[in-house]
């Protein structure tokens, strides 16, 4: 193998441990939003199956180079966690084989398609390349990829179903929304139409498929229709999982334009919260997972399965919202300072003192603007 297709570059451990991760294609599911700049300004390509094919090849030869060298350590072709640290101290690798040996490690055989909209490629084309990978490397037992709404519903279920067939078993669409006006206003470049189109016939091709809900997105001046639209969208879908991924406007963003020109007026975490509760209220008729598995979403414990798990979410976030102003200024801090996890840690003595030294001495250095420092905080996770 050339050593030039591999060169050095700085020592870091990779960014999805347990993922391998490939690249397809070079598009993005959100790439027309005001709110997400992750490939605009970039040229859109399509990668041949012959490229794509190298690149898998290219990816087992690492793989069998990896257990080589578990072999010359005395652990039979198996990535320990001695071999792993040797990887990622040794000179001799970089990060692609770093990458690899995590995913040798963790041992869940689950790849997930790094770019966003595989789902260009024409079916036969993306079948045989999940065919490539599940011959070329083994252990894979499961194949995930992002889609956009827009391209899976021009797709026929047959065409998803030659894909299904080929490995591929779950899909990540970012719906972001299911309001009309929301999805023009962010300039998503779907319809809530085309978002119930897609999702049925993921569904029906055989897949598992989770959808991504926004909270914030709306802004106040279209926050109930945001929740209650989302929620009848997702109720016509039933996909196995919605995905709750709370708004946040870096200034890198257009959205932050709209912003600071005061044509977006964003809500506060609370407004978040309560927008929330009445998206769950209105989810109805479903057998999905909500899952709340991000540190941007302020109350991680809103999770469950519908419809048993309904009044038990909605409870967490009653609890909250009754809270005196002063416990939610509290948990906040906790929460996006990543010292707590749920409102029940406020009854530790030691982590409540911990948390109100730290406000009183960031109240004192601030001038009393903890919110401002709050947003700060919840902003370095983007």
């Amino acid at each position: 193998m050339s050593d030039k297709k591999f060169e050095q570059g700085p020592i870091r451990p990779p960014s999805e441990a347990g993922s391998f991760l490939l690249r397809f294609t070079r598009n993005c599911p959100w790439n027309r939003c005001t709110f997400c700049p992750v490939y605009k300004g970039r040229r859109f390509s399509r990668r041949s199956l012959e490229e794509i094919k190298g690149d898998i090849d290219t990816a087992a030869e690492i793989c069998q180079e990896l257990r080589a060298f578990s072999s010359t350590l005395g652990y039979g072709g198996t990535i320990t966690r001695k071999v792993l640290e040797d990887v990622f101290t040794s000179a001799r690798f970089n990060d692609f084989y770093r990458q690899a040996a995590v995913w040798l490690y963790m041992g869940k055989g689950s790849v997930f398609i790094q770019d966003a909209n595989s789902f260009v490629l024409p079916a036969p084309v993306f079948a045989e390349a999940i065919r490539h990978l599940k011959r070329k490397i083994p252990g894979v037992e499961r194949i995930t990829s992002y889609a956009r709404s827009s391209t899976l519903a021009k797709m026929s279920v047959a065409e998803l179903g030659e894909i299904r067939e080929a490995g591929l078993d779950r899909i990540h669409i970012g719906m972001e929304s299911g309001s009309d006006h929301v999805l023009k206003l962010v300039q998503k470049g779907v319809s809530a139409k085309h978002q119930i189109e897609a999702g049925r016939k993921v569904i029906e091709a055989g897949m598992e498929l989770s959808e991504y809900f926004m909270p914030g997105l709306g802004g106040k001046a279209l926050s109930e229709d945001h929740a209650r639209e989302s929620a009848r969208v997702l109720n016509e879908i039933n996909p196995h999982f919605i995905r709750l991924r709370t708004l946040r406007i870096p200034p890198r963003v257009p959205l932050f334009n709209d912003l600071r020109a005061g044509r977006f007026e964003k809500l506060s975490d609370d407004e978040t919260v309560e927008e929330i509760r009445l998206f769950i209220s209105c989810l109805d008729g479903i057998s999905s997972r909500l899952i709340s598995d991000h540190i941007m979403n302020l109350l991680e414990q809103v999770e469950g399965a519908f419809p048993e798990g309904k009044e038990a979410m909605l409870a967490v976030i009653d609890r909250y919202l009754a809270l005196p102003p002063e416990e939610k200024l509290l948990f906040r801090l906790g929460r996006r300072g990543g010292g707590i996890r749920s409102v029940d840690e406020l009854d530790d003595p030691v982590m409540r003192q911990r948390l109100l030294t730290a406000m009183h001495d960031l109240t004192s250095q601030t001038g009393s603007d903890i919110e401002k420092f709050i947003t700060e905080l919840a902003d370095q996770y983007i």
